[in-house]
């Protein structure tokens, strides 16, 4: 049976797609690191992770039999992606299930923010009773910036303006507007116009460093700043400078440059020291029915991938994918090099055999194809040798109806 190892605590509802897949399922608790880890891939087929567990690629060359890796979570930094490609290992995500969480959690924050609610709990657990307005403020007719307007951002941007706030947005791709927001032409024109800047773009090179000293000082003076997308994104020292100069009025952070690897283990921020700061432990998208959502929708992308072979949606590989295999027929799921000639050689051994192609498919990308032919029955297991044998191969299996085999 194939095995499939799930770690930091995904939710259980992975479990039963991949058990009506045929799948014996192990679990840990945390992420693994080390020998740990390449002890767990030794005998996994599939590994589903979130975003502590880091895949390198000596991790991937220890674990030649790992077919496929999924990221229950949006971002797949943590994966080696080129090095699971060479090893024709498919990464899969999940994008989007988080979506209306992280959304919901960035608008709560931007109403605690002008309200001062954490500082004022913070009083009252002390024994001070502050009940004055100062600096207390609604949130309609405010500004919101939004950094990103993508699936989060956009859906921001919806919840803040039912709210009655003022939306503006910039993105590095045109974006169509939903409901009264405006684009602006620079990350800049909307730092200086904002009241409340939300940022919600991917971790790259370009992101990384995003919101400095530079731009901080280029927000109104009390402005807040929200930070739920990626810990790179934001320079914390100088955010916290900021925020104890006064330069800004508060800050809500879920994600940071530096987290610990499992609960439990220690935190430390500069910004531990800012009254003003909201900090949340990366739980934007912790909600049951958003870590449901993700359960579902990875475990589904690896049980088809293992029943059929489909890489839709993979995120490293081609992606291909065909129908549900006829009864009678066997299904050749082929990774190999990017080079003239592969499929001619295939065809050509197929044919010799007097095997039939009933269909095929395939995409490439400049280092990597993928190719699924459905064939006739093949007697002779030599065929399949002679094919997986081919030097452009990078990884090769076959199914028959439900089943799959290395």
């Amino acid at each position: 049976m194939p095995r499939a190892l799930l770690l930091e605590s995904i939710h259980a509802a992975a479990d039963a797609v991949l058990v009506e897949s045929g799948f014996t399922v192990e679990r840990a608790a945390g992420a693994l690191t080390g020998d740990a880890l390449r002890a767990a891939l030794a005998r996994s087929d599939v590994l589903g992770i979130r975003s502590k567990t880091e895949l390198r690629a000596a991790d991937l060359a220890a674990a030649p039999h790992l077919l496929a890796v999924g990221c229950f979570c949006i971002g797949t930094n943590q994966v080696d992606l080129a090095a699971a490609a060479a090893a024709g290992t498919a990464v899969f995500n999940s994008p989007f299930s988080n979506t209306r969480s992280v959304a919901e959690m960035t608008v709560a924050e931007a109403v605690c923010l002008f309200r001062r609610l954490f500082e004022k709990s913070a009083l009252l657990h002390a024994g001070h009773w502050d009940k004055s307005a100062a600096n207390s403020h609604e949130v309609r007719g405010r500004t919101l910036g939004i950094i990103g307007y993508g699936h989060i951002g956009s859906q921001v941007s919806v919840l803040a303006e039912a709210l009655g706030m003022r939306v503006i947005f910039h993105d590095i791709l045109r974006k169509l507007p939903l409901g009264n927001a405006s684009p602006r032409p620079s990350l800049e024109s909307v730092l200086r116009e904002a009241d409340c800047v939300t940022l919600h773009v991917p971790e790259t090179p370009q992101t990384a460093g995003l919101i400095g000293a530079s731009q901080i000082a280029m927000m109104k003076r009390g402005a807040f700043l929200i930070n739920n997308a990626r810990g790179s994104v934001v320079d914390t020292d100088a955010l916290a400078a900021a925020l104890h100069d006064g330069r800004l009025g508060g800050a809500a952070l879920d994600v940071f440059p530096d987290e610990p690897a499992k609960a439990g283990d220690r935190f430390t921020s500069p910004l531990q020291a800012c009254g003003s700061a909201i900090l949340t432990p990366h739980i934007g998208g912790s909600t049951e029915e958003a870590q449901e959502l993700i359960a579902l929708e990875v475990a589904e992308k690896l049980a088809r991938f293992w029943e059929r072979g489909s890489t839709e949606t993979c995120v490293n590989i081609p992606q291909v994918d065909l129908p549900v295999l006829r009864d009678g027929q066997l299904r050749i799921l082929h990774v190999h090099r990017n080079v003239p000639g592969v499929l001619g050689t295939m065809h050509t051994l197929l044919a010799r055999a007097g095997v039939n192609i009933n269909a095929e498919y395939l995409q490439s990308n400049p280092s990597t194809s993928y190719v699924i032919l459905d064939v006739e029955p093949i007697g002779d297991p030599a065929l399949l040798d002679g094919i997986r044998a081919m030097p452009e191969t990078i990884r090769m299996r076959t199914a028959s109806n439900a089943t799959s085999r290395g």
